[in-house]
């Protein structure tokens, strides 16, 4: 096996376990803790949940980001963000941006701590589901880009 194609593995990988993530917790978890707690508690338990999997969502996020550049550098596919026609590639690189940055510095650094402190929880749940919902969103549009760019359909 060749290092190219053991990045595309790691890549697939990655990507399906930072994504499927995200969906999990956006078309899972967030309605749930919605439906079984107040507005008051959601945003304490959906942070007591979410201690667990952030971990395990900066890996996977790392992983995507590490092979991702890998693939680009040895395949000298840098032209292609010159080119709209590989649109799919520009998707895949801000979204994963968007949750390097989210997962790897505002969270750590100043989103907990705002959170603690919220005054208005219900709130901010609120817009932490809207989020979620936003990102997840653009994650399947980036990735049907993908599969379907790498395979010749744009």
């Amino acid at each position: 096996m060749d290092d190219f194609t053991l990045a595309r593995i790691v890549h697939v990988v990655a990507v399906l376990f930072w994504i499927g993530g995200v969906a999990f917790v956006t078309t899972v978890l967030i309605p749930a803790i919605a439906a079984a707690f107040p507005a008051a508690e959601r945003l304490h338990f959906f942070h007591r949940i979410e201690g667990r999997f952030a971990p395990q969502a900066r890996l996977w996020v790392l992983l995507a980001g590490a092979s991702g550049l890998w693939m680009v550098w040895r395949g000298d596919m840098w032209h292609r963000f010159t080119e709209a026609g590989f649109w799919w590639m520009h998707a895949m690189l801000a979204v994963w941006l968007v949750f390097a940055a989210l997962l790897c510095v505002v969270e750590p650094l100043f989103l907990h701590r705002r959170m603690q402190q919220s005054r208005e929880p219900g709130r901010d749940f609120a817009r932490l589901a809207r989020m979620h919902r936003i990102l997840l969103a653009l994650s399947v549009v980036a990735a049907i880009g993908a599969v379907g760019g790498s395979h010749g359909l744009f």
